[in-house]
């Protein structure tokens, strides 16, 4: 595997950008740009199993959620490459592998640090897809409500 970092700076609180990031609806919409259709399956919550599925082709990863401070910081451990739904294990492209997404907020700005493991089979598509979701992430973060 290799690690790969993203950075964004968003003119938006960082408890604004956790919300975009973290809400189901606003999840669905900037993943579906990295994988079509990804979902969380369990509760966000430090020592936590969660899944990552996309329900286009019931692809996902189940991970560990090995630190969780709201607003500022979330790292996540992949346990196990899941099909089905997240109901069979699949081979191991993801075990081990870690994500995290980290918040800074300064004078309004909030950068967005999302730093993963990805195999190196998929470092182009990757490359390509994340900046994508993270202009996503940045356009929800910064409507007027």
């Amino acid at each position: 595997m290799k690690e790969i970092q993203f950075s964004i700076e968003i003119n938006a609180s960082k408890e604004k950008v956790w919300k975009i990031l973290w809400g189901n609806a606003t999840f669905r919409d900037w993943a579906s740009i990295i994988d079509e259709g990804t979902y969380i399956k369990g509760v966000m919550k430090e020592g936590n199993e969660i899944q990552f599925i996309s329900s286009v082709s019931g692809y996902g990863v189940t991970s560990l959620v090995e630190i969780f401070s709201p607003n500022e910081f979330v790292l996540f451990r992949h346990s196990a490459d899941t099909k089905e739904s997240g109901e069979q294990e699949r081979e191991k492209e993801w075990t081990g592998g870690t994500e995290s997404y980290s918040l800074t907020e300064k004078d309004g700005i909030t950068t967005l640090t999302v730093k993963t493991d990805i195999p190196y089979e998929q470092e182009e598509t990757f490359n390509i897809r994340f900046p994508r979701a993270l202009e996503r992430v940045k356009t929800l973060a910064e409507k007027k409500q």
